[in-house]
């Protein structure tokens, strides 16, 4: 079975695009949410994180053609722009950290 074949690749990539998408437009009021909000948007941002490693993680370790080229085209991309997916994870991390920071320091 190819790799986008899956029943739970596509699944897993459809509810990660939909979620991502919804905190974003969420993020866009990030400013507006009380302490509580906040911690909860960064706990959520931080389990879409981690979700995304572990669907990335499944592409780098498939043998199939198309999760091969995925990867490839991911890291093309983000080349562009001085990045590797490791650096990317790593931009996403330090954000959500300082993010945490601002939280502690309002208290």
């Amino acid at each position: 079975m190819a790799f986008f074949d899956s029943e739970i690749v596509q699944d897993e990539a459809r509810r990660l695009f939909v979620d991502y998408q919804q905190l974003m437009q969420l993020g866009s009021d990030y400013g507006k949410f009380d302490r509580e909000g906040k911690k909860l948007y960064i706990e959520r941002m931080e389990d879409m994180m981690d979700r995304y490693r572990v669907f990335m993680k499944r592409f780098e370790l498939s043998e199939d053609f198309q999760a091969k080229l995925t990867i490839e085209q991911l890291r093309t991309q983000l080349g562009q722009f001085g990045l590797t997916p490791d650096q990317m994870f790593n931009q996403m991390r330090q954000t959500l950290d300082r993010m945490k920071g601002q939280l502690e320091a309002e208290a």
